[in-house]
């Protein structure tokens, strides 16, 4: 008797088409995708970097989280699925991929929320939000709003 077969993960799918979106999003807004889905801390799996892209422009290097949802919810707040849990793990990939490249330059965080779904008429809306408070602690975060 052969094993069931697998229903794809639609979720995942999902995540990254949202992903591809960013990343497109990003290179028009003349970024350099330096890396996608970055693992850089052996000991945790969850510790997961979305993209990480240089900003030309500034001489930053950006660390980008990627939220994907089917649509835009009317009393929704910017940022709210970027749980408390979720920039602690964020901040401490960003930390381990910093220390294994030796980065010594600037560096900030992103986050860019995609709404919409993989073949839907219109293309997708994209929020890019920019310098996300993630290492308000970090002497080379760069905080153009201050």
């Amino acid at each position: 008797m052969s094993a069931p077969r697998r229903e794809p993960n639609v979720g995942v799918a999902h995540g990254a088409w949202g992903e591809d979106v960013a990343a497109a999003h990003l290179r028009l807004r003349g970024y350099e995708i330096v890396a996608r889905n970055v693992r850089p801390c052996r000991w945790d799996a969850r510790l997961e970097i979305d993209i990480i892209a240089y900003d030309k422009a500034h001489d930053v290097m950006v660390f980008v989280e990627v939220k994907q949802h089917r649509q835009r919810a009317a009393r929704a707040r910017r940022l709210q699925s970027v749980t408390r849990e979720k920039k602690r793990r964020l901040r401490t990939a960003c930390r381990a991929w910093l220390r294994r490249n030796r980065w010594q330059g600037a560096y900030r965080f992103d986050v860019v929320e995609v709404y919409g779904e993989p073949g839907m008429s219109g293309g997708a809306e994209v929020d890019h939000v920019e310098r996300v408070a993630l290492f308000a602690d970090a002497a080379r975060f760069v905080n153009w709003s201050e």
